[in-house]
């Protein structure tokens, strides 16, 4: 089942919001241009009516102005460019205020913090990101996600001076583009597509050949001199090590008052 779609195919379908989707990358370099504020403002607007879990509104953000911070932020990432870039935001889970209405109302909950709220407020802060993401680069500006904040959980928490109830998500940088990257190349839809139930596409290194010898045609402009390796590669090289400092997420998560556990027990339950 093939799923790749040509653009003479949808023409009648898209429009300039979908063609700008389409041709999305990741930008982490910038010119020295300002974003106007006046575009910041319309940013906040968009994240503000993002789509939320039962209307809580759980997600925040944090603008880093701070040249220190960025240095800090650069330092946790292992990416020099994030001190660089003109806007720099985080976006956090944030069950905090919640937790404080409910104490200033007289009814402080035990429940504020526990696992169902803080998988709503991780969803809530990713589509926040989304929907900035696409906002601002309907404008003209570019950027890129920052999985990288999470490197180092505790002193990213430290950092940003996080209270009780609050995660780090994700963060972005974004700005006016002072590079032209190439569009990295995406596995075919028939993949990642099922009807009613999920299937198993194996063997998997056979249907990814074609996939696989595309991306080696691929050039990331942080190594803008080595192709990248094969997809199926990156799999076994991302998956096959584990990261200490990522492995402290739920231990972070607990020490920010998360409760993750399910029917009392630490969750996921050890083994006897």
């Amino acid at each position: 089942m093939k799923c790749r779609i040509r653009k003479d195919d949808i023409a009648v379908y898209t429009n300039p919001l979908i063609d700008q989707m389409l041709d999305r990358r990741s930008y982490r370099e910038f010119t020295d241009r300002k974003v106007e504020e006046e575009k910041i403002q319309v940013l906040l607007e968009v994240a503000r009516h993002t789509a939320t879990s039962i209307g809580l509104q759980w997600a925040s953000l944090i603008r880093i102005n701070d040249p220190r911070k960025k240095e800090a932020l650069a330092d946790i990432g292992h990416q020099d460019y994030i001190a660089r870039a003109p806007e720099v935001w985080i976006f956090l889970a944030d069950g905090y205020r919640n937790a404080r209405i409910a104490e200033e109302k007289g009814t402080p909950s035990p429940y504020a913090f526990d696992i169902n709220f803080f998988a709503q407020a991780i969803t809530d802060a990713a589509l926040m990101a989304q929907n900035v993401m696409v906002a601002l680069e309907s404008m003209g500006l570019g950027g890129v996600f920052l999985g990288s904040i999470l490197n180092d959980p505790d002193r990213l928490v430290e950092v940003l001076d996080l209270p009780q109830g609050t995660f780090p998500v994700v963060g972005m940088l974004f700005g006016y583009p002072n590079q032209n990257p190439q569009k990295k190349p995406r596995m075919d839809m028939s993949l990642r597509t099922f009807l009613d139930r999920y299937e198993d596409r194996s063997p998997y290194l056979e249907t990814l050949a074609d996939y696989d010898e595309e991306m080696q045609t691929y050039y990331d402009l942080r190594d803008a001199n080595r192709r990248v390796d094969s997809f199926t590669d990156q799999v076994v090289k991302k998956i096959g090590s584990m990261n200490p400092d990522r492995n402290r997420l739920t231990r972070v998560a607990k020490s920010q008052g998360f409760r993750l556990y399910e029917d009392g027990l630490d969750f996921p339950p050890t083994a006897d």
